[in-house]
């Protein structure tokens, strides 16, 4: 694996804890039958899982991170909205530690940007996916964020993340990358397509603004632009100060998009 930039701060887990299903998923939900097994790699904390683990019931989901400490808050989160069909295990996704062909479904998100080899991780998906089952895999794609008010402190924010991700071996602009590297990975059968985040009313610019005012503070990502010298002190602050001046903008507009595909193992 890669360092993966962003860390497991507070702040970074509070953004992963607002992503289900619907606003994450959309494009798989339809492929879910009942009595399906499927693995989620790169859970997280589990939110999007235990809605997935829902939509098969009562077939098993497999929720796999490189993080043990999220994957405890993983368990606690299904444990409370009383999700039992869920197991969990640490993995590294470029060698899956799973026998060919065990399950019908396998899914990631916002994994691939991160990882070291991102060909390699496609074909451990597919090497673990039955005969006919999908690999979905949804991944943004940070060159494509578009936002208003256009704060040149957001300009810096970007500039300076794409900085971080690539200096760890990650790909930021990965969505626009994921069929050609489902195509390099031995897909042949792939539907690819785009979804966007929108922020745009009063709670989710509050929600998403606040997150990334903490999140470049306080987040590994902080940490390496200040032990490498990507960034000062005073210019985190400024960056911090802007989202929340775009928090607070009555106007204020943030498309994220992200790329997906739905390839036949």
């Amino acid at each position: 694996m890669t360092t993966y930039t962003h860390g497991h701060h507070e702040s970074v887990l509070r953004s992963h804890r607002w992503r289900t299903a619907e606003n994450s998923a959309g494009y798989l939900i339809g492929r879910l039958r009942p009595g399906m097994d499927l693995l989620d790699v790169g859970c997280g904390p589990g939110t999007i899982t235990a809605d997935l683990a829902a939509l098969v019931a009562p077939g098993t989901v497999t929720a796999v991170d490189e993080a043990a400490g999220v994957l405890e808050d993983a368990a606690a989160f299904a444990a409370e909205r009383g999700v039992s069909n869920i197991r969990y295990a640490t993995a590294d996704v470029h060698a899956l530690d799973f026998p060919d062909d065990s399950f019908d479904v396998v899914h990631a998100h916002q994994v691939l940007q991160h990882v070291a080899d991102p060909v390699r991780a496609l074909r451990e998906m597919r090497r673990v996916c039955r005969p006919g089952g999908i690999v979905a895999v949804r991944e943004s794609d940070y060159d494509g964020f578009a936002w208003y008010p256009r704060l040149p402190e957001l300009d810096e924010w970007l500039a300076l993340y794409q900085r971080c991700a690539r200096a760890n071996g990650g790909e930021p602009d990965a969505g626009r990358r994921l069929l050609s590297w489902a195509r390099a990975a031995g897909f042949t059968e792939v539907t690819a397509g785009a979804s966007t985040w929108c922020h745009a009313d009063e709670a989710e610019r509050s929600h998403w603004g606040g997150m990334w005012a903490d999140r470049i503070l306080k987040s590994a990502m902080a940490e390496q632009a200040l032990r490498d010298g990507l960034a000062t002190g005073e210019d985190l602050r400024r960056i911090s100060a802007g989202w929340l001046r775009w928090a607070r903008a009555e106007d204020g507009w943030l498309s994220i998009l992200h790329g997906e595909i739905l390839a036949v193992a």
